[in-house]
Protein backbone atom coordinates (compact mmCIF):
# COMPACT_ATOMS: atom_id res chain seq x y z
CA UNK A 1 0.00 0.00 0.00
CA UNK A 2 2.99 2.17 0.88
CA UNK A 3 6.17 2.76 -0.71
CA UNK A 4 8.64 1.04 1.18
CA UNK A 5 11.71 2.64 -0.81
CA UNK A 6 10.64 6.22 1.30
CA UNK A 7 11.92 6.32 4.51
CA UNK A 8 9.63 9.01 5.99
CA UNK A 9 6.83 6.94 5.29
CA UNK A 10 7.72 3.98 6.42
CA UNK A 11 9.30 5.78 10.00
CA UNK A 12 5.30 7.28 9.98
CA UNK A 13 3.45 3.86 9.39
CA UNK A 14 5.96 2.81 12.34
CA UNK A 15 4.82 5.50 14.85
CA UNK A 16 1.13 4.84 14.13
CA UNK A 17 1.41 0.83 14.98
CA UNK A 18 3.53 1.55 18.21
CA UNK A 19 0.82 4.07 19.22
CA UNK A 20 -1.90 1.24 18.33
CA UNK A 21 0.70 -1.29 20.41
CA UNK A 22 1.07 1.11 23.59
CA UNK A 23 -2.63 1.85 23.95
CA UNK A 24 -3.64 -1.62 24.87
CA UNK A 25 -6.28 -1.63 22.78
CA UNK A 26 -8.88 -4.35 22.17
CA UNK A 27 -8.86 -3.62 18.33
CA UNK A 28 -4.88 -4.48 18.37
CA UNK A 29 -5.53 -8.62 18.02
CA UNK A 30 -8.66 -7.62 14.94
CA UNK A 31 -5.94 -5.62 13.31
CA UNK A 32 -3.76 -8.89 13.02
CA UNK A 33 -6.17 -10.74 10.98
CA UNK A 34 -5.86 -8.04 7.93
CA UNK A 35 -3.13 -7.87 4.97
CA UNK A 36 -0.17 -6.08 5.85
CA UNK A 37 -1.19 -2.59 3.58
CA UNK A 38 -4.49 -2.59 4.92
CA UNK A 39 -3.18 -3.34 7.98
CA UNK A 40 -0.97 -0.24 7.72
CA UNK A 41 -4.07 2.01 6.62
CA UNK A 42 -6.13 0.70 9.77
CA UNK A 43 -2.96 1.63 12.05
CA UNK A 44 -2.90 5.43 10.59
CA UNK A 45 -6.44 5.77 11.27
CA UNK A 46 -6.47 3.78 14.96
CA UNK A 47 -3.33 6.76 15.65
CA UNK A 48 -5.48 9.43 14.93
CA UNK A 49 -8.48 8.50 16.88
CA UNK A 50 -6.47 7.58 19.34
CA UNK A 51 -4.57 11.18 19.48
CA UNK A 52 -7.50 13.12 19.38
CA UNK A 53 -9.54 11.26 21.87
CA UNK A 54 -7.09 11.30 24.24
CA UNK A 55 -7.12 15.54 23.78
CA UNK A 56 -10.34 15.73 25.78
CA UNK A 57 -9.41 13.07 28.56
CA UNK A 58 -5.89 14.96 29.50
CA UNK A 59 -6.45 17.22 32.07
CA UNK A 60 -3.24 18.88 32.21
CA UNK A 61 -3.28 20.28 28.77
CA UNK A 62 -3.44 23.67 28.45
CA UNK A 63 -6.32 24.33 25.74
CA UNK A 64 -7.35 21.06 24.34
CA UNK A 65 -9.92 23.17 21.92
CA UNK A 66 -7.06 24.97 20.64
CA UNK A 67 -5.47 21.50 19.64
CA UNK A 68 -8.38 19.95 18.34
CA UNK A 69 -8.83 22.88 16.11
CA UNK A 70 -5.01 22.02 15.02
CA UNK A 71 -6.77 18.53 14.39
CA UNK A 72 -9.07 19.87 12.09
CA UNK A 73 -6.52 21.68 10.15
CA UNK A 74 -4.45 18.84 9.73
CA UNK A 75 -6.89 16.68 8.41
CA UNK A 76 -7.33 19.58 5.95
CA UNK A 77 -3.70 18.95 5.03
CA UNK A 78 -4.06 15.16 4.68
CA UNK A 79 -6.41 15.70 1.96
CA UNK A 80 -4.43 18.37 0.40
CA UNK A 81 -1.20 16.24 0.14
CA UNK A 82 0.82 18.71 2.93
CA UNK A 83 0.68 16.60 6.00
CA UNK A 84 3.29 17.50 9.06
CA UNK A 85 2.58 14.97 11.73
CA UNK A 86 3.39 11.42 10.88
CA UNK A 87 0.55 10.32 12.05
CA UNK A 88 -1.32 12.28 9.06
CA UNK A 89 1.78 11.76 6.73
CA UNK A 90 0.91 7.85 6.92
CA UNK A 91 -2.96 8.93 7.11
CA UNK A 92 -1.85 10.98 3.43
CA UNK A 93 -0.93 7.79 2.02
CA UNK A 94 -3.94 6.05 3.02
CA UNK A 95 -6.17 8.42 1.77
CA UNK A 96 -5.08 8.23 -1.73
CA UNK A 97 -5.49 4.52 -2.05
CA UNK A 98 -8.41 3.95 -0.19
CA UNK A 99 -12.15 5.75 0.44
CA UNK A 100 -11.58 7.18 3.21
CA UNK A 101 -13.81 10.12 3.39
CA UNK A 102 -12.83 13.85 5.50
CA UNK A 103 -16.36 13.94 7.51
CA UNK A 104 -15.65 10.72 9.21
CA UNK A 105 -12.63 11.85 10.61
CA UNK A 106 -14.00 15.83 11.14
CA UNK A 107 -17.35 14.13 12.58
CA UNK A 108 -14.67 12.78 15.17
CA UNK A 109 -12.94 15.92 16.24
CA UNK A 110 -16.90 16.93 16.67
CA UNK A 111 -17.46 14.21 18.64
CA UNK A 112 -14.32 15.20 20.99
CA UNK A 113 -15.18 18.59 21.17
CA UNK A 114 -18.46 17.58 22.78
CA UNK A 115 -16.50 16.38 25.80
CA UNK A 116 -15.14 19.23 26.07
CA UNK A 117 -18.14 21.55 26.79
CA UNK A 118 -21.03 18.65 27.69
CA UNK A 119 -20.53 16.71 30.69
CA UNK A 120 -24.44 15.38 30.74
CA UNK A 121 -26.89 13.97 28.64
CA UNK A 122 -30.17 14.44 29.48
CA UNK A 123 -31.82 11.67 26.85
CA UNK A 124 -30.57 8.77 24.79
CA UNK A 125 -30.57 10.81 21.58
CA UNK A 126 -28.47 12.65 22.67
CA UNK A 127 -26.64 9.80 23.80
CA UNK A 128 -26.28 8.39 20.34
CA UNK A 129 -25.51 11.15 18.52
CA UNK A 130 -22.47 10.97 21.25
CA UNK A 131 -21.88 7.46 20.10
CA UNK A 132 -21.85 8.10 16.55
CA UNK A 133 -19.85 10.88 16.15
CA UNK A 134 -17.05 9.30 18.13
CA UNK A 135 -17.41 5.34 17.58
CA UNK A 136 -19.48 5.18 14.53
CA UNK A 137 -17.43 7.16 12.23
CA UNK A 138 -14.68 5.15 13.19
CA UNK A 139 -16.23 1.96 11.88
CA UNK A 140 -17.43 3.80 8.61
CA UNK A 141 -13.70 4.25 8.06
CA UNK A 142 -12.48 1.00 9.00
CA UNK A 143 -14.68 -0.82 6.44
CA UNK A 144 -13.35 0.97 4.09
CA UNK A 145 -10.12 -0.54 4.78
CA UNK A 146 -11.92 -3.84 5.13
CA UNK A 147 -13.66 -3.52 2.08
CA UNK A 148 -17.08 -4.20 1.62
CA UNK A 149 -19.72 -5.24 -1.48
CA UNK A 150 -23.03 -4.70 0.17
CA UNK A 151 -24.22 -1.37 1.23
CA UNK A 152 -25.78 -3.10 4.76
CA UNK A 153 -22.18 -2.74 5.63
CA UNK A 154 -22.65 0.92 6.35
CA UNK A 155 -25.36 0.31 8.89
CA UNK A 156 -23.72 -2.87 10.34
CA UNK A 157 -20.81 -0.07 11.27
CA UNK A 158 -22.53 2.76 12.51
CA UNK A 159 -24.44 -0.22 14.84
CA UNK A 160 -21.66 -1.55 15.92
CA UNK A 161 -19.84 1.77 16.80
CA UNK A 162 -22.82 2.79 18.96
CA UNK A 163 -22.56 -0.91 20.75
CA UNK A 164 -19.02 -0.31 21.31
CA UNK A 165 -18.88 3.37 22.77
CA UNK A 166 -22.12 1.76 24.86
CA UNK A 167 -20.15 -0.81 26.20
CA UNK A 168 -17.14 1.48 26.59
CA UNK A 169 -19.30 4.13 28.93
CA UNK A 170 -20.68 0.97 30.94
CA UNK A 171 -16.83 -0.17 31.79
CA UNK A 172 -16.22 3.04 32.76
CA UNK A 173 -18.19 4.68 34.49
CA UNK A 174 -16.13 4.56 37.49
CA UNK A 175 -13.52 6.44 35.31
CA UNK A 176 -15.47 8.78 33.71
CA UNK A 177 -16.95 10.09 37.20
CA UNK A 178 -14.05 10.45 38.60
CA UNK A 179 -13.69 13.77 35.76
CA UNK A 180 -16.77 14.24 36.69
CA UNK A 181 -18.36 12.95 33.69
CA UNK A 182 -21.99 11.37 33.66
CA UNK A 183 -22.83 9.52 30.35
CA UNK A 184 -25.49 7.18 30.77
CA UNK A 185 -29.02 9.27 29.90
CA UNK A 186 -30.59 11.33 32.65
CA UNK A 187 -33.65 10.34 31.76
CA UNK A 188 -32.78 6.58 32.48
CA UNK A 189 -31.71 7.49 36.12
CA UNK A 190 -34.68 9.08 37.21
CA UNK A 191 -36.60 6.03 35.67
CA UNK A 192 -34.82 3.21 37.82
CA UNK A 193 -34.25 6.31 40.78
CA UNK A 194 -30.91 7.04 41.05
CA UNK A 195 -29.16 10.13 41.06
CA UNK A 196 -26.04 11.08 40.17
CA UNK A 197 -24.33 10.65 43.63
CA UNK A 198 -24.87 6.96 43.60
CA UNK A 199 -23.12 6.83 40.19
CA UNK A 200 -20.35 9.85 41.35
CA UNK A 201 -20.02 8.02 44.83
CA UNK A 202 -18.97 4.69 43.09
CA UNK A 203 -21.50 2.18 45.71
CA UNK A 204 -23.13 -0.31 43.89
CA UNK A 205 -26.76 -0.87 45.08
CA UNK A 206 -30.40 -2.32 43.45
CA UNK A 207 -31.07 0.66 41.62
CA UNK A 208 -27.87 0.89 40.10
CA UNK A 209 -27.61 -2.34 39.47
CA UNK A 210 -30.89 -2.87 37.60
CA UNK A 211 -30.15 0.64 35.48
CA UNK A 212 -26.70 -1.21 34.90
CA UNK A 213 -28.23 -4.31 33.78
CA UNK A 214 -30.67 -1.83 31.31
CA UNK A 215 -27.45 0.20 29.82
CA UNK A 216 -26.30 -3.48 29.13
CA UNK A 217 -29.61 -4.58 27.34
CA UNK A 218 -29.46 -1.82 25.23
CA UNK A 219 -25.97 -2.58 24.20
CA UNK A 220 -26.33 -6.16 23.66
CA UNK A 221 -29.98 -4.77 20.97
CA UNK A 222 -27.43 -2.96 19.07
CA UNK A 223 -24.86 -6.10 18.94
CA UNK A 224 -28.07 -7.68 17.33
CA UNK A 225 -28.89 -5.04 15.01
CA UNK A 226 -25.38 -4.98 13.71
CA UNK A 227 -25.10 -8.69 13.18
CA UNK A 228 -28.39 -8.88 11.52
CA UNK A 229 -26.75 -6.28 8.91
CA UNK A 230 -23.75 -7.87 8.29
CA UNK A 231 -24.48 -9.63 4.38
CA UNK A 232 -23.37 -12.82 3.99
CA UNK A 233 -20.79 -11.69 1.14
CA UNK A 234 -19.18 -9.40 3.38
CA UNK A 235 -18.59 -12.08 6.26
CA UNK A 236 -14.92 -12.90 5.07
CA UNK A 237 -13.68 -9.11 4.36
CA UNK A 238 -15.50 -8.12 7.79
CA UNK A 239 -13.73 -10.35 9.83
CA UNK A 240 -11.65 -8.04 11.69
CA UNK A 241 -14.70 -5.95 12.91
CA UNK A 242 -16.02 -9.47 13.91
CA UNK A 243 -13.31 -9.70 15.58
CA UNK A 244 -13.82 -6.64 17.27
CA UNK A 245 -17.46 -6.99 18.20
CA UNK A 246 -16.44 -11.12 19.74
CA UNK A 247 -14.18 -9.06 22.20
CA UNK A 248 -16.28 -6.30 23.10
CA UNK A 249 -19.39 -8.07 23.41
CA UNK A 250 -17.05 -10.94 25.75
CA UNK A 251 -16.52 -7.51 27.38
CA UNK A 252 -20.00 -6.96 28.37
CA UNK A 253 -20.73 -10.63 29.39
CA UNK A 254 -18.07 -9.83 32.20
CA UNK A 255 -19.98 -6.79 33.61
CA UNK A 256 -23.34 -9.50 33.70
CA UNK A 257 -21.53 -11.70 35.33
CA UNK A 258 -20.37 -8.96 38.01
CA UNK A 259 -24.09 -8.60 38.56
CA UNK A 260 -23.55 -5.14 37.00
CA UNK A 261 -21.90 -3.90 39.01
CA UNK A 262 -19.33 -1.35 37.28
CA UNK A 263 -17.61 0.11 40.33
CA UNK A 264 -15.33 -2.54 41.15
CA UNK A 265 -11.93 -3.45 39.14
CA UNK A 266 -12.01 -2.20 35.40
CA UNK A 267 -13.50 -5.17 33.36
CA UNK A 268 -11.04 -6.24 30.71
CA UNK A 269 -9.84 -9.84 28.82
CA UNK A 270 -6.62 -11.33 29.28
CA UNK A 271 -4.30 -11.36 26.34
CA UNK A 272 -4.85 -15.06 25.25
CA UNK A 273 -8.70 -14.62 25.47
CA UNK A 274 -8.41 -11.69 22.49
CA UNK A 275 -6.55 -13.87 20.17
CA UNK A 276 -8.33 -16.53 20.41
CA UNK A 277 -11.66 -14.48 20.31
CA UNK A 278 -9.76 -13.03 17.12
CA UNK A 279 -8.97 -16.61 15.44
CA UNK A 280 -12.55 -17.55 16.54
CA UNK A 281 -14.18 -14.75 13.77
CA UNK A 282 -11.11 -15.41 11.24
CA UNK A 283 -12.26 -18.94 11.18
CA UNK A 284 -16.46 -18.18 10.79
CA UNK A 285 -15.54 -15.53 8.34
CA UNK A 286 -13.75 -18.84 5.93
CA UNK A 287 -16.42 -20.93 6.25
CA UNK A 288 -18.63 -18.21 5.57
CA UNK A 289 -16.78 -17.61 2.44
CA UNK A 290 -16.62 -21.07 1.93
CA UNK A 291 -20.43 -21.61 1.84
CA UNK A 292 -21.59 -19.09 -0.72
Amino acid sequence: MNDRHDPSLREAYDYCQAVTRRSSSNFFYAFRLLPPARREALYAVYAFCRFVDDIADDAGRRDPAALLARWRDEVARVYDGEPTHPISRALADSVRRLPLHREHFLDLIRGVEMDLTRRRYATFDQLYEYCYLVASTVGLLCIEIFGYTQPSAREYAVDLGVAFQLTNILRDVMEDGQRGRIYLPLEDLRHFDCNEADLLGRHYSTRAGALMAFECGRARAYYLRARGALAPEDRGSLAPAEAMRLIYEHLLTRIEARHFDVFGPKVTLPRYQKVTLALAAWGRSQLAALSL
